[in-house]
């Protein structure tokens, strides 16, 4: 198959698993006990009240008809207004999708080349000390839960040794406030710098071992060249397909980071519509959510594909 076909294909697939994603995030959401209208009532609620608000707010429509008309505002970019405020879905979003973005960025930009120099020289020194302790330290880093990370690095770097903030609160625009970001951002980079850092060394030791190599090497290439220009390709392949689990990773990530850091981004946003039952928010959160989970894998994908046809040359 052609790549325009691949991507054909891919797109068309990716169309088909947003529609699910909807269908899918519409029926959890409207599965969660309660509603907007009952937290809204507080704590004595009136029940003629309650079904005054229900019916203000159209929840006693049926599922099906506000699954429709949900699913045909959504493809034209309409996600409704939330139940618990006069603002719309889309600028709800727009307004805490800032720091989520900053965070997943400054992540991804670092976990890229920090994970490429570990893979590298802990290929380049298999079995000896550097080897081992990239290995055993990445392993061991690994196995602990981001939001465990999370409470450990603010216990030691922010309550007892006070060099770094434990929190964003006081303020929300975070390149203000550099120092804030560094805690968040080294919890969203350790598991994936672990994962991708041992999966280039991997494909790297391999490389390095096969045929092709060493006829590059005899060539009387540069050893730079070598391992840059015909090693790595070919141990990039998995590691780009492990970026986009990555990512997917990021997202679920994020929303713990930003609960523990209090960081005013998607994930904080979410806990809070769902607090508070505001489905239209949850749903369109989860929405955007799930299309990027679709995109990264798209995109990820097609690279591997483009990366593929050279390593089986070069192989």
């Amino acid at each position: 198959m052609n790549l325009r076909r691949y991507v054909v294909r891919r797109v068309l697939l990716g169309v088909v698993q947003v529609l699910l994603a909807m269908v899918l995030v519409f029926l959890l959401t409207e599965a969660l006990p309660g509603d907007a209208a009952v937290t809204a009532a507080g704590d004595n609620p009136d029940p003629a009240i309650i079904e005054l608000m229900r019916e203000q707010l159209g929840l006693n429509a049926p599922w099906w008809q506000r699954l429709g008309e949900w699913m045909f505002g959504a493809v034209q970019g309409n996600f409704g207004r939330s139940l618990v405020g006069p603002h719309s879905v889309l600028d709800i979003i727009g307004s805490s999708v800032g720091p989520t973005l900053l965070l997943a960025m400054l992540t991804l930009a670092l976990v890229v080349p920090v994970s490429l120099g570990l893979g590298i020289l802990a290929a380049n020194r298999e079995g000896r000390l550097a080897d081992r302790v990239i290995t055993s330290t990445t392993l061991g880093l690994y196995s602990v839960p981001e939001f465990a990370m999370g409470i450990l690095l603010v216990t030691v770097f922010a309550v007892q040794l006070g060099w770094l903030p434990p929190t964003a609160v006081g303020g929300s625009n975070l390149l203000s406030r550099p120092d804030v970001l560094v805690l968040p951002v080294l919890v969203l980079l350790l598991r994936p710098i672990c994962s991708l850092s041992r999966l280039i060394r991997a494909g790297m030791i391999e490389a390095l071992q096969s045929g092709f190599v060493q006829q590059a090497r005899r060539c009387g290439l540069s050893p730079l060249r070598v391992q840059l220009a015909h090693a790595l390709p070919n141990a990039a392949v998995p590691a780009v397909q492990q970026l986009a689990r990555t990512t997917d990773w990021l997202i679920g990530g994020v929303i713990v980071v930003e609960a523990i850091f209090v960081i005013p981004g998607l994930g904080t946003t979410l806990i809070e519509a769902v607090s508070a039952r505001d489905l239209p928010v949850m749903q369109g959160l989860s929405l955007v959510l799930a299309s990027v989970t679709v995109l990264v894998n798209l995109a990820a994908d097609i690279v591997a594909r483009l990366l593929a046809p050279a390593a089986e040359v070069d192989g």
